[in-house]
């Protein structure tokens, strides 16, 4: 009789992914047990905060703004500062982010970066082979022994003796773990991604990078300062459990949705012992402005090739952000830089490449202490102009105040962008959210589309401004085919442009692996999703359970 391989889970844990041994060394009984001790705490927290977000989006839906609370205006009007930044981290004048599969990893940590931020989130499709095979490389590359070798081109991949910090940004809150059972519900996604990697990597990371500091993280798409108090309660528990001192675990958050703007003071109050700044998510903010207003049909946005860091509602929430990250003595980091260099084609990747330096300018000229890349031929053009404005000085946390930006108000972070809406608007969105989605439902989570990487944030944006201009028939300029102009936007036209840029991306990608791909399937999801009476929440929560794989064989059966 054949004995049955499964993973050797706690009681009240099941786990619905394959076995695999490799990933079996992640999911151990007591890294396991840690995760469900998170959950089982916290589970009634997170519940509560995903239901205080529907009520808040019901009062947008009924016409109330966002605005800062008068019930914390003691937090944003007091003198506090949050802990001192530690020393490791000091200087991250350029980050590098992107998912964690094995050369990736090895390549953004050998970019010359100060800091790689390894991303389980936006950069990722969350298969169970993806986040069991990234937690595997993580553990790898803090170990110092990850490796990579490329079979095509016969290279050997592996770390420099100089390497940039590693961060690691999980899951959101609201994104769910089916893969994994705790107590008859799919896990946390976000608990699981932290519980692991900080159960098998917080001693070895303290040792070889963070300098008695560490584990460094990222974390997404807060509306509340109640959800970072949950995260800070995880690290807390954290901590605790292992013996360092409380502080230790230390955590840049996102402001990358259209509330949270308002709760940035309150933000990093909760994180106090565990922040170190805030992050101008840029791409997600956009997408969140439309959800917040989507019940607003005065609210529609330009093209989204328009809505830049100039528009007034974007530069009013870059700049109170530094102001307020500088008044309490963390980093304000800027946004991505999403280009590809083109390797064919000089003109074209310095013109690339002036965008990148001018965007980056203005960056370190408002004060950002650091900036984001998509790629590691950005890092020396990025790391020129930061050096160019910083010098030797390892941020601009005490020499930019920005207390200009003490004045600005709700109408200054909520003033409705301008520009003009078109149907290549409409083209462009429709071609990179259904080209992402392919990808994304074939484990690809950061995709090269038309000199850009792409992550989950901008199939979001084009989701969500294509169901904006449908819901309320959008006067678009351009021409319809029939020699209209503007056209307003129907389902019937929206369906036509649906299938010519099936055909173009077809012809851009070939029938070969047009055919083999997803790109019908993602289609159908895009297109229902934009033609919805009501906007789902996100995009990949509802296309997750396209890939959810739950193994019912023996060799998955748990012990």
């Amino acid at each position: 009789m054949l004995d049955v391989v499964g993973y050797d889970a706690p009681e009240g844990v099941e786990i619905r992914g394959r076995y695999d041994e490799e990933f079996a060394t992640i999911l151990s009984k007591d890294a396991l047990q840690f995760v469900v001790d998170l959950q089982r705490e916290f589970k009634g927290d997170i519940k509560y905060a995903m239901e205080c977000r529907k009520e808040a989006q019901m009062r947008y839906n009924k016409g109330e703004l966002p605005g800062f609370d008068p019930t914390t205006k003691f937090v944003r009007d007091g003198e506090w500062v949050c802990a001192a930044v530690p020393p490791v981290v000091a200087d991250r004048r350029v980050e590098i982010t992107g998912p964690v599969d094995r050369k990736m990893i090895i390549n953004a940590l050998n970019s010359a970066a100060k800091v790689f931020m390894a991303d389980l989130e936006d950069a990722l499709s969350p298969s169970w082979e993806n986040l069991m095979r990234g937690q595997v490389n993580l553990r790898d590359a803090i170990n110092g022994t990850i490796t990579f070798h490329d079979k095509a081109r016969d290279k050997v991949y592996k770390l420099n003796q100089r390497i940039a910090t590693l961060f690691v940004r999980p899951r959101g809150w609201h994104l769910p773990e089916a893969h994994v059972l705790i107590d008859g519900e799919p896990a946390t996604g976000c608990l699981l991604d932290f519980g692991l990697y900080f159960f098998h990597n917080w001693y070895t990371f303290r040792q070889r990078q963070g300098k008695g500091f560490g584990p460094f993280f990222y974390l997404p798409k807060m509306e509340h300062s109640r959800e970072a108090r949950i995260w800070n309660g995880v690290f807390e528990r954290a901590e605790k459990l292992v013996g360092i001192e409380k502080g230790s675990i230390r955590a840049t958050v996102l402001i990358e949705t259209l509330p949270a703007v308002f709760q940035m003071d309150e933000i990093l109050h909760e994180l106090k012992d565990h922040s170190i700044g805030l992050n101008c998510g840029r791409w997600d903010y956009i997408f969140s402005y439309v959800k917040t207003f989507q019940a607003q049909p005065d609210r529609l946005l330009p093209d989204r090739v328009q809505v830049g860091m100039t528009q007034h509602f974007m530069k009013s929430y870059s700049d109170l952000l530094i102001r307020t990250c500088h008044r309490r003595g963390v980093h304000a980091m800027g946004g991505m830089a999403a280009q590809i260099p083109i390797k064919d084609d000089p003109e074209a990747n310095e013109a690339a490449m002036e965008l990148v330096r001018n965007d980056k300018l203005r960056e370190v000229k408002a004060g950002h202490d650091g900036t984001w890349a998509a790629h590691p031929g950005l890092i020396p053009a990025i790391m020129e102009v930061f050096n160019g404005n910083m010098g030797d000085k390892a941020n601009q946390i005490r020499g930019v105040a920005r207390e200009d930006a003490a004045n600005l108000g709700a109408a200054d972070l909520l003033e409705l962008p301008r520009g003009v809406r078109t149907l290549e608007g409409l083209r462009l969105n429709t071609r990179v959210g259904i080209q992402y989605l392919a990808a994304w439902l074939t484990g690809t989570g950061s995709v090269p589309l038309y000199g850009l990487m792409e992550d989950a944030a901008t199939a979001e944006i084009s989701r969500v401004q294509n169901w904006q201009w449908l819901k309320y028939g959008a006067a678009l300029d351009g021409d319809d085919g029939v020699g209209v102009k503007p056209v307003t936007l129907t389902p019937s036209l929206f369906d036509r442009v649906v299938e010519e840029e099936m055909e173009r991306i077809e012809r851009e990608v070939g029938k070969e692996r047009f055919g083999s791909g997803m790109f019908k399937e993602a289609c159908k999801i895009f297109s229902k999703q934009c033609l919805a009476p009501t906007l789902d929440d996100f995009l990949t929560l509802d296309a997750y359970d396209n890939i959810v794989v739950v193994d019912h064989s023996k060799e998955s059966s748990n012990i």
